[in-house]
């Protein structure tokens, strides 16, 4: 077993890179999915988790009468939801797969796609299947020498139809660089909130709109049209328990005590410990500043996946019920600390029909209240017509074994 007595442990080197590379293409199990069908009960933690009371996602009266003619899951749905479908691989391949390349490391979320081709409905069932797709190396202002690991995660609903592509790029940088970087840098002061500051926020609040059943025709968008401002913050640990009672922990697989145990057992590395020497899952630098601030970061901050819900529920509001989110693509640039104030942002930049869709293309952003731009993205929406609804896209291939084909293809 790794330990950090080992030379290579927390150490960016080029075997790590090539046990790396020698992970592409092969199927990973996951953990234990959140959640293993779609409920009402289910879309509703989930959505209200990030802040949407879309009744498309949270009532099941109301989705009956839209186009789905059901309740269907919000976008980022499959976060939590995802049966295995890795199949069995060889003893070789099993081997490439033991330990970490780059262990000891840590990793940032960088960089999130998305492709959306069918709705998860209501008691629909999911499986996902995970493979790392490439891995390259590049150099960080933040960490010094880093790698950035791409992985694929590919979903199909209960019927084995293809219903999301999601590629996840985490960039892993030696900690001791981290931690000797930041400290070089001016910190972070987070002043309270005057009374002036907390009311603005609120009022943005108040002002949210939801297009809903009310449909947004692609005749009558312009470029240079603005979606509705969206804010979130200021950032509370509160948030992140609503966020993951929605969302499962993910990182480290579901569970506490005893449970937790004989996941430690496996996996000690997944539970470091504490300044009391309890072991503690490795999340807790999201909301234990202390950890935070060992592996160089001034204070804990949110998930990038939070600010990728944020992006989504702006865009969804804007577009209607009857609309599809086709694409989405975000960089997390900046941490987002817990007490900051995020802005959601959106502008219609382009409009095209191709392939017998109505493609509105959009720049969306997430901005703190220093005015620093942390999660710039770009998405396509599908509209509808005067002349007829929006038609599904068609996915590049049929089956999970294909796809994963064409994704290797893709980052080679």
């Amino acid at each position: 077993m790794t330990s950090e007595q080992d030379n290579a442990f927390g150490v960016l080197t080029d075997e790590a890179f090539e046990r790396s590379r020698r992970r592409i293409g092969i199927p990973q199990r996951t953990h234990p999915a959140h959640i293993t069908e779609v409920s009402a009960d289910a879309t509703r933690h989930f959505a209200f988790g990030y802040g949407d009371a879309n009744p498309l996602y949270c009532d099941a009266d109301y989705a009956k009468n839209t186009r789905w003619g059901s309740l269907i899951a919000p976008p980022n749905f499959t976060y939590c939801m995802g049966e295995n479908a890795a199949p069995e691989i060889t003893a070789e391949q099993k081997a490439a797969l033991k330990g970490d390349p780059f262990a000891g490391l840590g990793a940032y979320q960088a960089a999130m796609e998305f492709e959306y081709y069918r709705p998860l409905r209501l008691d629909d069932q999911c499986q996902v299947l995970r493979a790392q797709v490439g891995v390259q190396e590049k150099p960080s202002s933040f960490g010094g020498r880093t790698a950035h690991v791409t992985s694929d995660f590919l979903y199909t609903n209960g019927h084995g139809e293809v219903v999301t592509i999601q590629r996840g790029t985490w960039i892993h940088a030696e900690r001791h660089t981290s931690r000797e970087r930041a400290s070089t840098k001016e910190p972070i002061t987070f002043d309270p909130y005057s009374d002036e500051q907390l009311a603005e926020i609120d009022a943005a609040y108040d002002a949210e709109t939801r297009r809903g059943s009310q449909p947004r025709f692609f005749e009558d968008v312009a470029i240079g049209d603005e979606l509705q401002p969206r804010v979130k913050g200021p950032l509370t640990v509160t948030d992140l328990v609503v966020w993951h009672i929605g969302w499962g922990m993910q990182l480290t697989p579901p569970g506490a005590f005893g449970i937790a145990r004989q996941i430690r057992r496996k996996a000690p590395g997944l539970y470091p410990p504490n300044a009391r020497n309890i072991p503690d899952t490795v999340q807790r630098l999201h909301w234990d500043p202390e950890r935070a601030r060992e592996l160089g970061i001034p204070m804990s901050y949110d998930y990038g996946a939070m600010r990728e819900t944020w992006l989504t529920h702006a865009i969804t509001d804007w577009m209607g019920d009857d609309a599809w989110l086709f694409k989405l693509r975000c960089q997390h640039r900046k941490f987002n600390y817990i007490g900051d104030t995020t802005w959601v942002r959106g502008t219609v930049v382009d409009k095209v029909q191709t392939h017998g869709r109505n493609e509105v293309h959009l720049e969306v952003s997430c901005w703190n209240q220093r005015g620093e731009e942390t999660t710039p993205g770009s998405a396509v929406v599908l509209l509808p017509s005067r002349t007829g609804p929006v038609e599904l896209p068609k996915p590049p291939a049929d089956d999970l074994a294909a796809l994963l084909e064409l994704e290797i293809a893709r980052y080679a």
